[in-house]
């Protein structure tokens, strides 16, 4: 290997969902297992957190972040103290019903910090050092959930959060991504100069942008080979969520199902494929970008 020159490409992929269900988990840990995922973020109050755990402490080089649940799951808090975010003891189920109250000014950005700040210290008092924070459906693009989770992120020493927003020759290559989606994406981009002065300012460490977030649903081997060739240098961030299918994950409630497993599929083939000529990159975790 030619170690003359420094690696200009380096990627982080991380998969979300760390914790949802134990299907999930071993996906995970067969990942990075293979050398094909040096980091997940975990879930707090998911149902197979403590089984996300005791395989964290066997398996120390997957890097592990908090992935913050404000919509669409359980809150670590009780509702007398969520009377906004969780009013009936449960996170909004929607995305678009959050964003609406979040715009409108009905979720107090005191409760946001508060939840935040709980799930990461549940996963700290775990004994995982926490290496990053990203979000369950990227709600911290948004400048009125990024303020909190920031506080939330110096209060608990936290190094890094996600950069959500994906870049334009990332998005080119998603060809097969619905047309809704793919406007949606594109117009959150607006958020993107915001969230980088903002986290700057904060001192927080992040990447150039994150890939897959598009391709979500879709993702498949001939995307991430498709990927990794055309990647350009920088600190990219691949977004996956592989798993095992199984019955547990059915009942999760999660979208994602039958793709977890194609996901899975495309890292091993893209990480173990002898024939596949990629520029030199180095894959790492949050906990190494400042290496």
């Amino acid at each position: 290997m030619d170690t003359t020159h420094p690696v200009a490409r380096r990627l982080i992929i991380n998969a979300d969902d760390f914790g949802l269900t134990e299907g999930v988990n071993r996906a995970i840990l067969d990942l990075n297992a293979a050398e094909a995922l040096p980091s997940a973020t975990l879930m707090a109050t998911a149902p197979a957190f403590r089984d996300a755990v005791h395989a964290a402490f066997k398996q120390t080089s997957l890097g592990v972040g908090c992935h913050v649940v404000l919509v669409d799951g359980r809150p670590e808090l009780q509702s007398d103290e969520l009377p906004t975010l969780a009013p009936d003891g449960s996170l909004r189920s929607s995305l678009n019903a959050f964003v609406v109250d979040l715009f409108a000014g009905r979720i107090a950005s005191a409760e946001i910090e508060r939840e935040a700040i709980a799930q990461i210290r549940q996963i700290q008092s775990a004994g995982i050092t926490v290496t990053h924070l990203d979000t369950h459906k990227h709600t911290h693009m948004f400048p009125r959930v990024l303020r909190p989770l920031i506080r939330a992120a110096r209060a608990c020493n936290v190094p890094a959060i996600r950069n959500p927003f994906e870049p334009e020759w990332s998005l080119r290559l998603t060809g097969n991504a619905p047309t809704a989606r793919r406007l949606q994406v594109r117009t959150l981009r607006l958020f993107r100069r915001q969230f980088l002065r903002v986290v700057s300012a904060a001192g927080l460490h992040t990447t150039d942008g994150a890939l897959g977030v598009l391709a979500t649903g879709t993702f498949d081997a001939a995307y991430v080979e498709q990927l990794l060739h055309k990647m350009p240098p920088g600190i990219w961030e691949l977004v996956c969520h592989p798993g095992y299918v199984d019955d547990a994950l059915g009942q999760a409630g999660t979208r994602l199902v039958t793709t977890r497993e194609t996901e899975r599929l495309a890292l091993l083939h893209a990480f173990q494929s002898q024939s596949l000529d990629r520029p030199r990159i180095k894959l790492l975790h949050y906990g190494e970008l400042t290496g």
